[in-house]
């Protein structure tokens, strides 16, 4: 069972989780902190960063929590979202997808107006 921090709901239905975590995303993170000492006891740090071809990009690291982040644990996994960050992620989807193009994090974010090529970096 996962417990996110969620909106409000506009049309009175159920509140919405702020960001998805897919399962996927969950799986590797565990994956990737599984037997290595340096992230024991850090979250799983989702943000934005300025740069990128479209201005801004996603970022992913393990990290020590912050007063004013958004946490929540899913699946044992604990997330993390600073303020600024949620500004730009609300609503968005975070998954892990290996294909034939490669691997790695994908962020479905419906605040984006334009993303580039790679589908790392958009603009608002």
């Amino acid at each position: 069972m996962s417990i996110q921090p969620t909106n409000s709901s506009e049309a009175g239905g159920a509140p919405q989780p702020l960001v998805t975590i897919t399962r996927a995303a969950i799986e590797k993170v565990r994956e990737f902190a599984q037997g290595n000492a340096e992230f024991e006891g850090k979250a799983f740090r989702v943000f934005v960063e300025g740069g990128g071809c479209s201005g801004f990009r996603y970022a992913f690291v393990f990290d020590d929590r912050n007063e004013n982040d958004q946490t929540w644990v899913q699946e044992g996994v604990e997330v993390a979202i600073d303020p600024i960050s949620l500004q730009y992620l609300r609503g968005a989807t975070v998954d892990f997808v290996e294909d034939l193009r490669g691997s790695g994090f994908v962020v479905n974010n419906p605040n984006a107006r334009g993303t580039c090529g790679c589908g790392s970096s958009f603009n608002v």
